[in-house]
């Protein structure tokens, strides 16, 4: 997913109150009027500083979603809205700032596991949200700013309803999504930069990180009655050993003869019948799609 960066910044907002002077104009000018105003006063009143942001907190932003921001539109979450808290942390990284690239690494690293804790099934989330996060700035950092608001927010437009969705969820279904999320995150968060043939070594460790997240994978999957359950876990059984030859591969050729299998096997698609049996979402997400889809 891309993965948007909103900044914190304190810079103050100031609120601009028009005043309406109603003349000799006909009552529908006269009622569109009031409703206008009546709109901007609910929006005033709904600003809030972005540091006071909740996890759980439905909100639009001021502008534009991408940039600097001091507050931020609360609205409820059964109305239109651009983007949720779904997750927050602080960043311990001694008295200095770190600098712009150090916290957004840190905030990509840690939003997609907070994140997945609020909302366990990414295939389940709106068309078209994506994860984001508001950072810490190096001037709000002086004044002890170390908090990561994580969201999931719509790129285009918006949606209705809270993303909250782990309470609802039935034990071997958050034992399923716990262990699927653990394999995809094995693999893309240790994606090295460069191809197999510069970076050999690379690719020998994120294939060990696949294969131990998919041992623990079948391992869940082993306590959960259903038959597409049990197909589902033995090709991720196969897949495992293939991700464990890739891990041992002596060189580039022997890689890939495990690599392709091995990729091939935790394509999203083949986890669709399981995930049926288990009553979740079964329409793969339009970019894990292409991916597999070469």
């Amino acid at each position: 997913m891309t993965i948007r960066a909103s900044y914190r910044s304190l810079r103050g907002i100031s609120a601009v109150v028009a005043l309406l002077a109603i003349g000799a104009v006909g009552c529908s000018d006269v009622s569109d009027a009031v409703d206008s105003a009546k709109d901007g006063a609910k929006k005033v009143a709904r600003q809030r500083s972005v540091f006071s942001l909740d996890v759980g907190d439905c909100y639009n932003p001021n502008g534009k979603a991408e940039g600097e921001a001091y507050a931020i539109e609360i609205v409820p979450c059964e109305e239109a809205h651009e983007g949720q808290v779904v997750g927050e942390f602080k960043i311990d990284e001694g008295k200095e700032y770190p600098g712009d690239d150090e916290v957004s690494a840190i905030a990509d690293e840690r939003c997609s596991v907070e994140a997945q804790k609020y909302a366990p099934d990414t295939w389940a989330l709106p068309e078209g949200v994506g994860l984001s996060y508001y950072t810490p700035t190096k001037e709000s950092w002086a004044t002890g700013d170390r908090a990561v608001s994580c969201t999931y927010t719509a790129e285009k437009g918006t949606f209705e309803g809270s993303l909250d969705t782990a309470k609802s969820l039935k034990p071997e279904q958050t034992t399923y999504l716990e262990g699927s999320n653990a394999v995809y995150e094995a693999l893309w968060a240790n994606q090295p930069e460069e191809d197999v043939e510069e970076d050999l070594a690379g690719y020998k460790a994120q294939a060990k990180a696949v294969a131990a997240a998919l041992d623990a994978h079948v391992e869940g999957l082993g306590g959960i009655e259903g038959t597409e359950v049990g197909k589902l876990r033995a090709t991720l059984t196969k897949a495992a050993g293939n991700w464990k030859k890739a891990a041992n591969a002596a060189d580039v050729d022997a890689f890939y003869t495990a690599y392709d299998p091995a990729f091939t096997d935790i394509d999203p698609n083949e986890s669709v019948a399981a995930r049926k049996e288990l009553g979740l979402v079964t329409t793969v997400p339009a970019d894990e799609a292409e991916v597999w889809a070469g």
